[in-house]
């Protein structure tokens, strides 16, 4: 059974006319397949995020929800004790009665004062009763849906992960049916496509080479180049292994500025900033779909967990088609 399709490329079955192609068809479709694995990478650590967020609500609200039951039980005692002392305290006579066939006019009155002021209390005693009520009831309203979108994103993170295992033997069929020869070539050509674009890139002076990171941009590069030599792992963000947003947040994190966890909500919710003002720790985000981010270094270089099969290296900054870059230093 033919294998299938991913983002409109042929499956694994197409591999025997890979032989009739040339290398810089080969690197396309080679190119296509790594990026529609890498965004499928992105989506499910999107929604694994996402998930990890739900079951923190989840239990936030277990913990809500079990404090307004004890607050309940609390209202509850408190109303009854105070119901049980009027009926126990009723004389069947007006207060108006009372002060007139009384002994001391001045004890009826304080009297009084006492039924009123218990009065009062009970009055409270069933708003917080019925405040909590509707409390607990909104809480497990609220709990109960938390519980069913959890439940939803677990289904749906099994979903994002069997896209990316697709595209993965996507990928690895595709290689496992080239020459060795072949796969030189590949190599060959890339690295010339790389190298062209760089040279394109920094002679156009669109990106500087001389800016200073701020402490913690410092702090998040030391970070990342520490890493170095770590396979990529899709899904993953340490400490042995990351995937390319892993290594990115990871390194903000260590720095003290937490970040969003995937490339796409990198690119979306940091502070956009022109080439021309990168500095070292700026992160470069890249294809439209922002589906994939490096950090910047300098001197027109990234630091990257690239993708499958490869480790955590320092790269040229036009490794892809560029599409921005973000800020994560708020400082900055």
């Amino acid at each position: 059974m033919p294998a299938p399709e991913a983002d409109g490329l042929p499956g694994p079955a197409a591999a025997p006319d890979l032989a009739n192609r040339s290398v810089a068809e080969l690197l396309t479709e080679l190119q296509k397949r790594y990026r529609t694995a890498e965004q499928a990478t992105e989506t499910y650590n999107g929604t694994a995020e996402r998930l990890r967020r739900g079951r923190a609500e989840v239990a936030r609200l277990d913990r809500e929800l079990t404090r307004v039951r004890l607050s309940l039980r609390d209202s509850k005692g408190a109303a009854g004790r105070l119901a049980r002392q009027q009926y126990q305290g009723t004389s069947g006579l007006s207060p108006y009665l009372r002060l007139l066939l009384a002994r001391d006019p001045q004890q009826a009155l304080d009297q009084g004062h006492v039924i009123g002021q218990v009065a009062r209390e009970r009055a409270e005693a069933l708003g917080r009763l019925t405040g909590d009520e509707r409390k607990a009831d909104d809480l497990a309203r609220k709990a109960r849906k938390a519980l069913d979108d959890q439940l939803a994103l677990a289904r749906r993170q099994q979903r994002d992960r069997e896209d990316v295992r697709r595209g993965l033997r996507d990928v690895e069929a595709l290689l496992a049916a080239l020459t060795p020869q072949q796969l030189t070539e590949l190599a060959d050509a890339e690295r010339r496509g790389v190298d062209r674009e760089q040279r394109k890139l920094v002679t156009s002076g669109a990106v500087s080479t001389v800016r200073q990171p701020s402490d913690q941009g410092g702090r998040a590069v030391d970070y990342a180049l520490r890493q170095l030599g770590k396979p990529y792992e899709w899904g993953a963000e340490g400490p042995g292994t990351y995937d390319c947003s892993g290594l990115t947040s990871k390194a903000w994190e260590h720095a003290g500025t937490p970040i969003p966890r995937t490339s796409e909500e990198q690119w979306a919710r940091l502070r956009h900033i022109p080439l021309g003002e990168l500095r070292p720790g700026d992160l470069v985000v890249y294809f439209p779909e922002a589906t994939h981010v490096a950090l910047y270094l300098g001197e027109g270089k990234v630091v990257q967990a690239p993708r499958t099969g490869e480790k955590v290296t320092v790269s040229p900054m036009a490794v892809h088609p560029i599409l921005g870059a973000v800020r994560p230093d708020p400082a900055g």
